[in-house]
């Protein structure tokens, strides 16, 4: 097939892209507006093949999506692009309704119109709301209860792709993943951030106390995931897809503190960067606990991750560890470091 991947320059979208290119036969379109979060290094191992293309393009700008549909005729899209970080949301909701709804509405008409055979709409556990510590993990048909912003924008955009499915018949597939983490990860998410900041020695900002739970899912399984949904998923069916990894925010962020140390050394003045750890004051809304029933998936599709969060990890803090010219240019473009520990959305 010929896939168009909105986002593909993202952290989530990249990994997709370099996981076509590297293990496929199909030809990959690229589509990204290009904002803060997208770098070209994401998608340099694949970017000289033959199969791979690049259109710079806003989902938000109609008319530039019918000239990507019909200069390259895409026979399936795979739609990652979206605003995605909670914190920015609540400080500008508005970019999250216009990239996150009428983005999508307008990839849905593009898609549409251009007859395309599978529409993979990518989303997120957040639209399910919030679990106590003793509720069942989110399954495909847990009622849509966000809290956020950016969780209302994509639980909208959701809705969006099952009605096009119903009312236009456009054959769609939608999946909602957990917290994702890998490399290429943007340095204001939270193991990036942790994992910088713990190499230089700063403090170590944790909202609340850190009790906050997350499934976490490492980026190139997700991204194995979403092919196998692309390739083999059912038309007009939805696929939860997680790593049955829970932890909770303090857990990570001590995980990581002690994988630095190992990895990079001590450092000096603390007996362990766990003492950088510093808690404040807890952001609005901030949803206690995700978790993701994968069943369904693994059943239909006989996916599984292949990565426990342990091994995942230290393959991640290994990675920044080896890449700062990677990280570098966007801490000290964007003063990330200044900002805080910031939750990580998938």
């Amino acid at each position: 097939m010929k896939i168009l991947v909105t986002g593909g320059r993202g952290f989530i979208g990249s990994a997709v892209v370099r996981h076509l290119i590297g293990t496929t036969d199909h030809e990959v379109v690229v589509l990204d507006k290009l904002t803060y979060a997208a770098t070209e290094g994401s998608v340099a191992a694949v970017a000289d093949n033959p199969r791979y293309r690049f259109e710079q393009a806003d989902i938000c700008d109609l008319g530039a999506l019918h000239t990507v549909f019909e200069k390259h005729a895409p026979d399936a899209v795979m739609h990652l692009a979206a605003e995605s970080h909670v914190d920015r949301s609540i400080d500008g909701p508005a970019d999250f309704i216009a990239t996150n709804v009428v983005g999508t509405c307008n990839m849905l008409e593009a898609a549409r119109k251009a007859s395309v055979q599978r529409f993979h709409h990518v989303s997120t556990d957040e639209v399910y709301g919030s679990l106590s510590h003793n509720d069942p993990a989110f399954v495909e048909t847990t009622p849509y209860d966000p809290r956020s912003p950016y969780s209302a924008s994509k639980a909208a955009s959701d809705h969006l792709v099952r009605a096009w499915g119903e009312t236009y018949d456009l054959p769609v597939v939608i999946t909602n993943c957990s917290n994702n983490y890998g490399p290429f990860h943007f340095p204001e998410k939270l193991i990036p951030l942790v994992t910088i900041r713990a190499l230089a020695g700063d403090r170590l900002p944790v909202y609340g106390r850190g009790d906050n739970i997350r499934d976490w899912l490492y980026v190139d399984d997700h991204a194995s995931a979403l092919v196998a949904v692309l390739e083999r998923g059912t038309v007009g069916e939805t696929y939860n897809i997680g790593g049955n990894e829970e932890r909770t925010n303090l857990q990570v962020v001590e995980q990581l503190c002690d994988l630095v140390d190992e990895l990079a050394g001590p450092l000096d003045g603390v007996a362990s960067r766990r003492e950088l750890i510093d808690f404040v004051a807890d952001r609005p809304g901030h949803d206690l606990r995700y978790a993701i029933d994968q069943t369904k998936i693994a059943s239909e599709l006989k996916w599984q991750p292949s990565l426990s969060f342990d091994q995942g990890l230290r393959q991640t803090v290994q990675w920044y560890l080896d890449n700062e010219s990677w990280w570098r240019p966007l801490v000290d473009g964007t003063a990330t470091e200044r900002r805080g520990l910031r939750d990580n959305d998938a």
